[in-house]
């Protein structure tokens, strides 16, 4: 039997990007993209992780030199090994493990392992350019592998095996933008609690969600706070509007409905505000995606942006806003997103990334 050495997740060579936390000592994997880069001499890469899950099929995203690929296991609530990368060329590799999936699942990183006779190397630095995204299923890459189903519904029954949050326009365009990026983003998720479609095991709306790194009571330890002096993002996304028409065991929300518009933009407006208290300097876009919606959802965005009254806080509409697809959008929809998106900061210059 090969032997194995052991790394550390503390180990300084190794660079995280996303809110994590300890938990038992060891980094927990919460959100959607939330990742760990590795860089070795070697032929092989394991990594030894505890898996908590909720719902559908487990899978981890895995970038080896730049090729995406993933792992897929069934076991949880044990220390479990699972093989990244093997049969590689001797030499130098980066290595990338990431959550595919949302709150389907979380895990603890407990090692990666190495044969022996590798080296571990310094892993490349982030970007010093940051960026942040609240937002629902889109942004956390729901069903973008579903290639066979673009610009029509989702697939039935298909456990999350397309989810990749890799190839959601948020992660897109901060790659684009050679930025990092903390993706605050779940599925059916609504700026209010007990609305929208995120069931964990009660409703749970970004007001609850924003200021969290464990964002589901049912996880070991339940919810707890994120600490925002932990990293002050250039830029903020906030895509939240989708999914807020749902009320759990009640007639759907109208945004027409002048009391429901101002109870929604004044929840909406404390998250931002909150958050520009937070990163005073940042640049904060509000924007829907091109997932099918009415367009009345969008012009409240509007109100909102205006009513805020700071140049540096704006609504962004791509030109498909709401009109593309009655499914999630898949890989190709996201890139043109990710596009266009990166064409609009782009257009603030280098002034964009100033501290």
């Amino acid at each position: 039997m090969s032997e194995y050495i052991k790394i550390s997740p503390a180990d300084p060579a190794l660079t995280y990007m996303g809110r994590t936390e300890l938990f038992g000592g060891f980094p927990r994997f919460v959100f959607a993209g939330t990742n760990v880069t590795v860089r070795f001499i070697g032929t092989e890469l394991r990594c030894v992780i505890r898996n908590h899950k909720f719902y559908n099929v487990m899978e981890l995203g895995v970038i080896i030199d730049g090729r995406q690929t993933k792992v897929t296991f069934e076991h949880a609530e044990e220390d479990i090994t699972l093989t990244l990368a093997e049969g590689l060329e001797q030499g130098e590799h980066t290595v990338i493990l990431y959550k595919r999936q949302d709150a389907t699942h979380y895990f603890e990183l407990k090692a990666f392992e190495l044969p022996a006779g590798s080296q571990l190397l310094k892993a490349p630095e982030l970007p010093a350019r940051r960026m942040e995204c609240y937002g629902d299923s889109v942004s956390a890459g729901a069903v973008v592998e579903a290639a066979q189903c673009v610009a029509s519904n989702d697939p039935e029954g298909h456990e999350g095996v397309y989810d990749n949050a890799w190839q959601s326009y948020s992660m897109i365009t901060a790659r684009n933008l050679g930025a990092q990026l903390h993706n605050i983003a779940q599925g059916g998720i609504a700026i209010f609690d007990n609305t929208g479609y995120y069931h964990a095991p009660n409703y749970i709306g970004m007001e609850t969600a924003y200021n969290k790194v464990c964002y589901f009571p049912e996880a070991e330890g339940g919810m707890t706070d994120w600490d925002f002096a932990k990293y002050t993002p250039h830029v903020v996304l906030f895509a939240v509007g989708q999914n807020d028409p749902h009320n759990e065991g009640g007639e759907d929300l109208d945004i027409t409905d002048p009391a429901y518009r101002a109870k929604w933009k004044a929840a909406y407006k404390a998250i931002i505000t909150d958050l520009r208290g937070k990163y005073p300097k940042a640049r904060f876009v509000l924007l829907l995606t091109v997932l099918m919606h009415s367009p009345d959802w969008d012009k409240a965005v509007d109100e909102i942006a205006a009513e805020l009254g700071d140049e540096k806080i704006t609504h962004f509409m791509f030109p498909r806003t709401g009109k593309a697809t009655p499914g999630h959008p898949r890989i190709t929809e996201q890139y043109e997103m990710a596009e266009q998106l990166t064409a609009y900061l782009s257009s603030f210059g280098d002034a964009l990334w100033e501290d």
